[in-house]
């Protein structure tokens, strides 16, 4: 299984800032040691070609010079420096890749970041500064569009499990009816005005496993009584946990686990490609973040290698409805 990174774009930021930059290579190291059945590959930068296919001229060009105002910065959240910028473009890339590489035939493939559903059109937020989901599921359409043009748009499922409202996300997506937009996300955390998504499922501080996994539930049969992917692209946010200082929630590590085997199994029954992204994590003992993402990665491998091993088992468990749909949008 293929997963990029740009854990090496360090951002310089100040003594004492919340950010916990060093998960990421974290991860990256940890992945290396113990899973070799992950491929790490660095990732590619977004052009501005790319970019713009989401983000408006003027921000993209704000970032990319250093001219964003001291106002704009500080709702990012991160000072600009070029790394930065670098790494902005980077973590939109490394969804691109992931979602090609998904839709190329491997089932599914990860960004170790990315995730940063904060950012609207025309500006960054909450510690994201491009929509790296938002810019891939577009390209990915135009991309098909030029290959299948006989085949229709393909649609694409946004499933975003950080705990977090996906703001800019849905407010990207808000008249676009090939996308569909789905948020499980604490009522009462970050960001206190929300967009609405397509599905929104609020939950309550302390929400634990048995509670959200029951909402996760009825969220994917509500996503597929209304709308019928070709992709998923699924932000597997490990700040649901109880260990975030940010999340507010208390699901277990085997309640995590089990939200992602949900998801995947959900996507690999119906043979949907899906490319999944950190998001967001905030423990106040970074290694159990870590430990949560290792967790979705070692659930993802096993979900990898059923693609290549028993397709026919898959389409066997989907009913007949199902099997139909995966002759729809997917290449």
């Amino acid at each position: 299984m293929q997963a990029f990174y740009a854990d090496h774009f360090v951002l310089p930021l100040p003594e004492g800032h919340r950010f916990p930059m060093a998960k990421y290579a974290r991860l990256r190291e940890r992945l290396a040691r113990e899973l070799p059945q992950v491929e790490l590959r660095e990732a590619e930068p977004a052009s501005d070609g790319e970019l713009a296919l989401v983000h408006t001229p003027t921000y993209i060009d704000a970032v990319r010079t250093g001219t964003l105002a001291p106002v704009a910065q500080r709702e990012i959240g991160f000072p600009w420096s070029p790394a930065m910028a670098e790494r902005a473009r980077r973590s939109v890339g490394a969804t691109v890749q992931a979602c090609r590489r998904a839709l190329g035939g491997a089932g599914l493939a990860a960004n170790l970041a990315g995730g940063t559903h904060h950012a609207y059109a025309d500006k960054g937020s909450g510690f994201c500064v491009f929509n790296d989901a938002a810019v891939a599921a577009r390209l990915m359409q135009a991309e098909h569009a030029r290959a299948h043009r006989a085949r229709g748009m393909l649609r694409v499922a946004i499933v975003d499990l950080d705990v977090h409202q996906g703001n800019g996300t849905a407010k990207i997506f808000a008249q676009d009816d090939s996308v569909f937009t789905l948020s499980l996300h604490g009522a009462k955390n970050f960001p206190f005005r929300k967009e609405p998504s397509d599905l929104d499922v609020e939950l309550p501080d302390g929400c634990g496993d048995a509670e959200y996994l029951e909402a996760l539930e009825r969220a994917l049969e509500e996503l597929e009584r209304r709308f019928d992917p070709g992709l998923v692209i699924y932000l597997a946010g490990a700040d649901p946990h109880e260990g975030d200082r940010l999340g507010r929630l208390k699901l277990t590590f085997d309640g995590m686990e089990a939200r992602d085997r949900r998801v995947m199994d959900w996507a690999w029954t119906r043979r949907l490609p899906l490319a999944f992204v950190m998001a967001g994590g905030y423990g106040t003992d970074m290694e159990a973040t870590v430990q949560v993402q290792m967790n979705t990665y070692r659930t993802a491998v096993e979900y990898q290698a059923r693609w290549h091993t028993a397709p026919t088992a898959a389409m066997t468990a989907a009913t007949a409805r199902e099997a139909t749909r995966w002759h729809n949008a997917a290449p």
